[in-house]
C-alpha cells in the first residue's frame, strides 16, 4: 500500500500549482494531517464500499481518507485548477482514488457508487453547505443511498443541525435532520486549522439515516408546514400557519398541538403530526 511519505507536504502542493483559496467557492483549505485524519476517523470504518467526497480542493482530507484505509474514493472537485494537485494523489495511491470534475449540487452521485451505500466525506464550502445537506436529507427513496455523512460546517451551521425545541437555534434545518436522520456534533475546529483563517469556528457533524416511521409524511408537507411556522417564529401556530390555510386551529388540533404554540415549542414528531394533517386535510 502507498503511503502519504511519498507525497510533498501540502504547503508545498497548493504552491507549486499556484493554489489559492478562492472566497467565490467558499475554499478554506485545511492543512493538518492530524486534524484531518481525526475526521476521516470520525466517519468510521473507511475499508468497506465507496467513500465520496465533496470539494477535496488541494487533497487535504483525501489524503487523510486513503490514509485511514479508504479502498475507494470518489472525489468531486469542481475548481479544475485543483485537479493536478488531486491526481498526484490519486498517482500515489493507485486504483484507490477518483478523480471528477463537477459541481456537487448537480452530479448525481448515485452513478459513482454501483448500487453500493457510500460514506460522503466533506469539508463543504461555507457556501453551499447547507443546501448539498437539505439535497441528502431530501432524497426519495428514503432510506437513502449514502450510509452515513461526515461533514464540515461552521459551529452555528451545526449547531442549528442539532438544536432540540425551544433552542434559539431550533429552526427548520433541525426539523428536517432530526426527522430523517441522527446528527451528532463530533468536535470543533478553530479557525488557525484554515488557510486561509475564516473568522469563525467550524464543527464536525456526523449524520446516519434514520429508518422512516410508517406514518411518515412526504418530504414536500414537512417543508411547508415548516417554511409557514418559522417564518413567523414569534407567532402563534394559529396566525403563523395562516399561509397554509385560512383555518389553521383544525389542523393543530388534528396533530394534537396547541394552537397558541410556537414553532420553537414543537418538537419534531409534533411537526410530523402537522404535515399529515395537513395532508390529510
Amino acid at each position: 500500500m502507498s503511503t502519504d511519505a511519498q507525497l510533498p507536504p501540502l504547503r508545498e502542493v497548493i504552491a507549486a500549482h499556484g493554489l489559492r483559496a478562492k472566497k467565490s467557492l467558499g475554499q478554506n483549505f485545511l492543512l493538518d494531517l492530524n486534524l484531518t485524519r481525526k475526521i476521516a476517523r470520525g466517519a468510521g470504518d473507511l475499508r468497506d464500499g465507496i467513500i465520496i467526497e465533496v470539494g477535496p480542493g488541494p487533497g487535504g482530507l483525501t489524503r487523510a481518507l486513503l490514509m485511514e484505509g479508504a479502498e475507494h474514493v470518489v472525489a468531486i472537485e469542481r475548481d479544475p485548477r485543483c485537479l493536478p494537485a488531486l491526481e498526484e494523489i490519486a498517482s500515489a495511491y493507485p486504483n484507490r482514488l477518483k478523480v471528477i470534475e463537477g459541481d456537487a449540487m448537480k452530479v448525481d452521485l448515485r452513478e459513482h457508487i454501483d448500487g453500493g451505500r457510500a460514506k460522503i466525506i466533506a469539508n463543504l464550502p461555507y457556501n453551499v453547505g447547507t443546501a448539498l445537506l437539505v439535497k441528502w436529507l431530501t432524497q426519495e427513496p428514503w432510506p437513502p443511498y449514502w450510509a452515513s455523512l461526515t461533514l464540515m460546517f461552521q459551529k452555528e451551521v451545526a449547531e442549528r443541525i442539532v438544536a432540540a425545541p425551544g433552542n434559539k437555534s431550533y429552526g427548520r434545518l433541525a426539523v428536517l435532520a432530526q426527522w430523517r436522520a441522527r446528527p451528532s456534533i463530533l468536535f470543533d475546529v478553530p479557525p488557525t486549522a484554515f488557510v486561509p483563517a475564516p473568522k469563525v469556528t467550524s464543527s464536525i457533524i456526523h449524520i446516519e439515516p434514520a429508518e422512516p416511521p410508517p406514518d411518515a409524511p412526504s418530504v414536500n408537507a414537512l417543508e411547508r408546514v415548516t417554511a409557514a411556522a418559522f417564518g413567523q417564529r414569534r407567532k402563534m401556530l394559529r396566525t403563523a400557519l395562516k399561509q397554509l390555510t385560512p383555518t389553521p386551529e383544525p389542523l393543530c388540533v388534528a396533530a394534537g398541538i396547541d394552537p397558541t404554540a410556537r414553532a420553537e415549542d414543537v418538537d419534531v414528531a409534533g411537526f410530523c403530526r402537522l404535515a399529515r394533517a395537513f395532508e390529510d386535510a
